[in-house]
């Protein structure tokens, strides 16, 4: 140390040197660690590469048909549309009505259907009221003994109760005088105790017996109101019967009038109303054309496909397929399902596509390639969406997925190795 320097060479170097912190030291991840999850990684990447498997798909378009074919609905004389009961795209079931058509004639005091009408319908209408009223009557008149039959029938039971306790106090009362007779032979009581307790027991055997007459009257006339709730049911009902009778004859002279001037159009067949021609008010000539219906219970629309020739190999009858409608873009109304029914084998030809327009048109300068025809069964006949019916009609067009091969990842990663593989082969010896 020199003699100018205040502090020691250490010291100085100790200050400028030391760590203004603990220093720690980290240790590395360890190596198994590593391997682990290295030998983990590359174990999914070839379990998903040989378990795995994709399923290659193609979008063909496709044309939606029903097989049942309308029903034409004819005219059969001049007249007008006084009447709809029905419009395009209701199910309708065999016998409901779909026109009502004037065919009546005309007087100068007006239509004669119409007045005979009128005054048949207040004729109805009158024998309705006084239906109406004996029913009314029948019921009021029935409840009034009704009631009064359980008024009886709670006064006989009463009385009934009280018999029933008078029949014991005569019994007792018989076996109370018996025993005064004892104690009057042997001199216990006098001659007018013994006959002042005989004429109580008479007493009130007189009572029972008048009280047993009551009961049996209630009971008779419980029986008679039993009889009269009845014979005035039947009195009602005849006189019901009667004026049904007659109600039944207006209603059929009502229809003898509405046929001759009233035609009412039923249909022939269950079904659905494809198209209405008429409205109300429209007039229409003999063999005019009223309305189209395609029959059935359920209307079984399919989709017709044009497979091409490269996706029949794995293709067969029974596969699913999805469904998109154009008219339902599936983005917001989704995907539907269906099913192949029927896969021709033999290309279609030009003139069976062309009836078509879900057909596939070739370009004249484009190698022409064969199509088949395949029809697919759709599962949902009927498309619901945000708790409404969406319609499925004859024409309207859809996008079908079909799934076809499906294969290991593996093999689709190798597809380029195969092909040069084929390449280089050899002619194959059968």
């Amino acid at each position: 140390m020199k003699d100018n320097e205040l502090f020691r060479k250490e010291a100085l170097y100790h200050q400028r040197h030391h760590w203004l912190g603990k220093a720690l030291l980290l240790k590395g991840i360890p190596a198994w660690i590593i391997i682990s999850c290295t030998i983990l990684f590359i174990s999914i990447i070839f379990i998903a590469l040989i378990k795995g498997e994709y399923t290659r798909r193609v979008n063909v378009k496709g044309e939606v048909f029903s097989q049942q074919q309308t029903v034409n609905l004819i005219a059969p004389q001049q007249g007008r549309v006084t009447k709809n009961y029905v419009k395009a795209g209701d199910e309708i079931t065999k016998g409901s009505p779909i026109y009502e058509l004037d065919i009546g004639r005309n007087t100068q005091l007006g239509n004669l259907s119409e007045s005979s009408k009128l005054s048949i319908k207040q004729q109805i209408t009158l024998t309705n009221d006084i239906i109406n009223k004996l029913k009314e009557n029948k019921k009021i008149n029935i409840e009034k003994l009704t009631q009064q039959l359980i008024e009886y029938k709670k006064s006989y039971n009463n009385t009934q109760l009280l018999v029933k306790n008078s029949s014991h106090g005569v019994k007792d009362m018989k076996e109370s005088m018996k025993n005064y007779d004892e104690y009057l032979k042997r001199g216990l009581i006098s001659k007018e105790q013994a006959y002042n307790q005989r004429y109580l027991f008479y007493q009130q055997q007189s009572s029972w017996q008048s009280m047993n007459s009551q009961l049996i009257q209630e009971n008779l006339q419980i029986i008679n109101l039993e009889s009269e709730i009845i014979s005035t049911s039947v009195d009602f009902d005849n006189r019901i019967s009667e004026y049904e009778l007659k109600l039944s004859e207006f209603n059929r002279m009502l229809a003898e009038v509405e046929a001759n001037g009233t035609l009412l159009i039923t249909a022939p067949v269950t079904g659905k109303i494809e198209n209405m021609t008429l409205t109300e008010g429209q007039m229409f000539s003999l063999g005019d054309s009223l309305a189209q219906i395609l029959p059935g219970d359920q209307q079984y629309y399919q989709l017709m496909l044009w497979l091409p020739n490269h996706s029949i190999p794995f293709v067969n009858v029974g596969d699913k397929v999805n469904i998109r409608y154009d008219a339902y873009p599936y983005e917001k109304f989704g995907q539907f399902s269906g099913e192949i029914t029927s896969l021709s084998r033999v290309p279609a030809t030009d003139s069976e596509m062309m009836s078509y327009k879900s057909s596939h048109s070739t370009a004249p300068q484009q190698s022409k390639e064969a199509f088949y025809k395949t029809i697919v069964k759709l599962n949902d006949q009927v498309l619901y969406f945000d708790n409404k019916t969406l319609p499925i009609g004859n024409g309207m067009s859809a996008e079908v997925t079909l799934f076809l091969e499906k294969r290991p990842l593996y093999q689709w990663i190798l597809s380029p190795y195969y092909d040069i593989k084929r390449s280089l082969g050899g002619p194959v010896n059968g």
